[in-house]
């Protein structure tokens, strides 16, 4: 610092707030997404498939291209959310150079490119070195910093081992079948079970190499190099460090001395085949012969002395001991918090980032981490950094001399200027996060926004009418036989997931509960299975995903809030069990510490509510999306990703409420109607919405359905199959998945080989769903006879003749509900392009989309009929009104959809700046249809646009059209002049519904 003031250079503080003020410069200078398109990556459609698109994105009138991960996943993953090596590429998506050319390509054609990570796990397998290292050397692994293992768990036996539920049978009868091989591989010993390797752990080599070395002694010649060589390894392998080391030094002796021992193994075995062939004949004996149970012995000893025990596949709702992503044994949970693992598992991404290959993230279930807030910060804060390194490098700076005062002036400036300061969120990153009921976003998290489940709720919710609730309830209720409690439901359905397929993480859960207990002589006297009990209450009445309780320990009002209503739920619930049991687990959730308490239990209270928060929402996931919305079946277009079913329909008032607050709060959120996750297509759900506008129509046919269909019904254990809920769920499915043909009467028909691909995809689903459904068959107990009397059913209805009774009433009912749908989806088209947020498109969605749950929705995507039809559009000269009109008479082919997003995005990505102010005005129309009517104006500074779509159609209908008169008298009283980009037509104030809808019922106008 003297040598500074000497010399008189700008103190290096000085000089760390200079950098960082440019830094900020520069990261605001980044182009933020208007509209991103969602693209997924597998073998089949790779970095070359997707560079191949970048043009059409660009002319569609996208922004940014967003995919799905890119890192290393488990072989002929379609999804590549199964990381297994964060430091490689995907080597089925791609190489580094096709990546390069990718993203050369999106930047040529003016896109960015939002690229999704996976923090919270990885896939596990013979593929992820990290595992394999784990396996290998148990807590003593480098890798044992990396997942989230609980070394000693509830059982005893499984004492500093990883529990491995992988086999197919008990592992007494897979051994003895001799199903599990050891494999002598360039100088490791190996268990290999079908495609699954296991590493034998070093120190257990000597079972092997030292067995009958007697006999060798005897075959070989006193003083035989190679006989010196294997009992000098043998006597190498039993001084090796344990697999208990935590000694630095000892550890690192262990990881090099073991790979010493392999190369000793590996080159004697080269070397001399008198060795080579007796460690083969070794590896046979210890491989047993089936038929003789007691020639298994040596292998069963073996493997007992593994970091690993191999187990039956259903062992692991009880005793697995690593956390894992839901209930998926092979994606397991990775310590994001330790910055060690950050570090390596954001490298490759940050990298892409500060090289400009990709522009944001995508961040998959931060709710999964331990600090999702302190998550975000350092994702944040790891980008700043990097370009604050660069800025310092270009202009001579020593980095190490700089970077702790960088560090402290942006921590410094953060807690100044917090949410207000440019370097709160310079990255454009969203969270896969569900809210829950009233839940926000917490606005610590440095994030933009949501990956837009809230908005696909809130605007799916404007196409259903209110006003049959209580018609749908009744329908729903006598063709099932009984009314459904949502609210209880979604509670049991959590007890179930809890008791089921989490169990295991509920017992480490309560035992970890039970420590905390026994510590303290005023709470000792709670025993493990009253703990246990109450928890499972407490979990399964939590209203939201998670809490946010990090490690300073303070609760905020949210959560609080939160707790105690989870709490209260569980006491009403369980009238007789001791009251003080649920104060003592509230106590601890809340951080309330009793006098009693003292200073040192305190840590363990809030390492306790840590886990807790990050299994709550998996519970909540399981229990709500993965079963409860497989069983509450009224309506199920509002059981989706995010959707609350008890609430039916969403007001226009509560719709323009929620815009309000993005407008203000989120203005770069994602809205989204569709994503790889989602229940159903968007173009599936508002079919099914229709059924709200014409109830008594939907009970009628119901009934007739039933009974034409009566013959066809299976019969299991004396109960008809598929049974009432199931059949209702197939009926709505089969509405909403029909695909669009139409003749002289309005539909017909599809060909043979459309219904056989239709035929087979809906088997497909409805044996998930009613697994999902956990009433007749479920994943881990399943009843084949109910599955396939359920796919038999399907089959045979698909394969009724099309004279059948059943079809002519179907496609008549079908064919209106499609006709409603189409103009919901067209609706909703405007509405995710035109409010506050970010519009994302799902892969192919740009046309119909009348998919079903994945895998159904990630089928392959014909761009090359895209892209003709966009062209087709794009070229044609005749005036956009009458373009329009053409569309919307042939709607059945989606190109009137793809017209409607085009313009609409173009539009948006000129009045970019409209779009992302907070400008946002509800608007209320008057006249007799001012009820059918949604608008809303965005407007920055003398600038504005207007959005008007029709809702609630179904009574304004004249066969597949929406006339224009049927808006006489309705007004939107708004002055001004305007140009609607749809038809290129011009309005001036106030506006004339039955004027606006001439050509097509849905307008997006701008200020002239």
């Amino acid at each position: 610092m003297r040598q500074e003031r000497e010399l008189g250079a700008p103190p290096v503080q000085a000089r760390a707030r200079a950098l960082l003020d440019e830094v900020a410069a520069e990261l605001a200078g980044v182009p933020q997404p208007v509209a991103t398109y969602r693209v997924q990556l597998h073998k089949g459609f790779g970095f070359r498939q997707a560079t191949e698109i970048a043009g059409y994105l660009a002319e569609l009138g996208i922004t940014d291209l967003y995919t799905s991960p890119v890192m290393k996943a488990a072989p002929g993953s379609t999804h590549g959310y199964d990381v297994q090596d964060h430091q490689q590429l995907n080597p089925e998506i791609g190489t580094a150079a096709e990546l390069d050319a990718l993203s050369a390509t999106v930047r040529e054609h003016g896109l960015g490119y939002v690229l999704d990570i996976v923090p919270n796990h990885m896939g596990v397998g013979s593929g992820n070195a990290l595992w394999l290292d784990l396996l290998e050397n148990g807590p003593s692994a480098r890798a044992a910093r990396f997942f989230d293992v609980e070394w000693h768990p509830v059982k005893e036996e499984l004492a500093d081992k990883i529990l491995i539920p992988v086999l197919g049978d008990r592992y007494g009868a897979v051994l003895e079948r001799g199903e599990l091989k050891l494999k002598l591989v360039n100088g490791a010993f190996q268990v290999h079970y079908y495609d699954h390797v296991f590493p034998v752990s070093p120190r257990s080599y000597g079972q092997v190499l030292s067995h009958r070395l007697g006999e060798l002694d005897k075959k070989l010649p006193e003083g035989d190099p190679s006989l010196d060589e294997l009992k000098s390894i043998v006597t190498a392998v039993s001084h090796l460090p344990t697999r208990h080391e935590q000694d630095p030094e000892k550890r690192d002796e262990r990881r090099r001395e073991k790979e010493v021992i392999k190369r000793r193994v590996a080159a004697l075995c080269a070397t001399d085949p008198r060795i080579r062939e007796h460690l083969e004949e070794n590896v046979a004996i210890f491989n047993g012969k089936p038929g003789e149970p007691r020639s298994f012995d040596l292998l069963d000893r073996l493997l007992s002395a593994q970091v690993y025990r191999l187990a039956h596949w259903r062992v692991s709702s009880e005793e697995i001991n690593y956390r894992r992503f839901f209930d998926i044994n092979s994606l397991a949970a990775i310590r994001a918090e330790d910055p060690i693992v950050f570090e390596e598992a954001h490298r490759v991404p940050l990298r892409l980032l500060n090289e400009g290959k990709i522009t944001g993230f995508r961040v998959d279930h931060p709710d999964g981490l331990a600090y999702p807030s302190r998550y975000f910060r350092l994702l944040q804060d790891a980008h700043i950094l990097q370009r604050a390194q660069a800025l310092a490098e270009r202009r001579g700076e020593r980095w190490d001399d700089i970077e702790p005062a960088i560090r402290d002036e942006l921590a410094r400036d953060l807690r100044r200027r917090g949410q207000d300061s440019p370097l709160f969120k310079p990255v454009f990153v969203v969270a896969e996060k569900i809210l829950g009921g009233n839940e926000r976003l917490p606005e610590t998290w440095a994030v933009r926004g949501t990956t837009g489940y809230d908005f696909l709720n809130q605007v799916n919710g404007l196409f259903v009418d209110p006003s049959a609730r209580d018609m749908m309830n009744r329908i729903y209720t006598r063709y099932i036989g009984g009314p459904i409690d949502f609210e209880e439901l979604v509670y049991q359905k959590k007890k179930l997931v809890l008791y089921t397929a989490m169990a295991a993480e509920m017992n480490l859960l309560a035992r970890q509960l039970n420590r905390i207990s026994e510590a303290n002589r005023w709470t000792r006297d709670f025993t493990l299975y009253s703990l246990r009990t109450a928890l499972i209450e407490v979990i399964a009445c939590f209203p939201v995903y998670r809490t946010y309780i990090a490690e300073d320990g303070i609760v905020d009002e949210r959560d609080r809030k939160y707790i105690l209503q989870a709490v209260a739920c569980a006491k009403r619930k369980n009238p007789v069990e001791n009251e003080s049991i649920y104060d003592f687990i509230a106590d601890i959730l809340l951080q309330k510490f009793a006098a009693y308490v003292a200073p040192e239990e305190r840590p363990g209270q809030l390492a306790f509510v840590i886990k807790l928060q990050q299994m709550l929402g998996p519970v909540m996931a399981k229990g709500l999306e993965d079963t409860a919305f497989y069983v509450y079946n009224r309506l199920l277009s509002l059981n989706e990703v995010g959707g609350e079913p008890r609430h039916f329909g969403f007001t226009p008032a509560q719709f323009h409420a929620q815009n309000e607050l993005r407008a203000r709060s989120w203005p770069r959120t994602l809205l989204a109607t569709a994503t790889h996750d989602t229940k159903r297509g968007e173009d599936t759900r508002t079919r099914i919405d229709a059924l709200s506008e014409m109830p008594r129509q939907w009970a009628a046919a119901l009934a007739s359905w039933t009974r034409r269909l009566e013959p066809l019904l299976r019969e299991v254990d004396g109960r008809k199959v598929p049974d009432r809920n199931e059949l209702m769920l197939f009926f709505q499915t089969l509405i909403g998945a029909w695909p669009n043909h139409t003749d002289a009467d309005g539909a017909r028909m599809p060909p043979p080989d459309e219904m056989q691909q239709l035929s087979e995809r809906l088997q497909h689903y409805m044996v998930k769903a009613v697994k999902e459904a956990k009433v007749n068959t479920s994943w881990i107990q399943e009843d084949r006879r109910w599955e396939e009397a359920v796919t038999g059913f399907v089959r045979d209805v698909l394969q009724l003749p099309p004279r059948n009774g059943f079809w002519k009433n179907f496609l008549k009912f079908q064919r209106r509900c499609a006709e409603i749908g189409m103009h919901n989806s067209l609706a909703q088209v405007v509405l995710k392009v035109a409010s506050p947020g970010v519009p994302d498109v799902y892969q192919g969605t740009e046309l119909w989309d009348f998919s079903l749950v994945d895998p159904d929705n990630r089928r392959p995507v014909d761009f090359e009929t895209r892209k003709q039809a966009l062209r087709e559009i794009a070229g044609d000269a005749r005036p956009r009104a009458e373009v329009a009109r053409d569309l919307y008479a042939r709607w059945e082919d989606g190109r009137i959809k793809l017209f409607l997003l085009q313009a609409a995005l173009h539009a948006r990505r000129q009045h970019a700046d409209l779009f992302t102010s907070s400008g946002y005005q509800a608007l209320q129309a008057s006249g007799p249809r001012a009820d059918n009517v949604l608008a809303f104006a965005r407007t920055a500074g003398s600038d504005s646009a207007i959005l008007v779509v029709p809702r609630l159609v179904a009574g304004l209908l004249r066969g597949a059209q929406l006339p224009a008169e049927s808006f006489a008298d309705t007004v939107l009283p708004v002055p001004g002049h305007y140009l609607d980009v749809f038809t290129g037509e011009e309005h001036e104030g106030p506006l004339r519904l039955d004027r606006l809808f001439s050509a097509i019922p849905v307008a997006l106008l701008f200020s002239r």
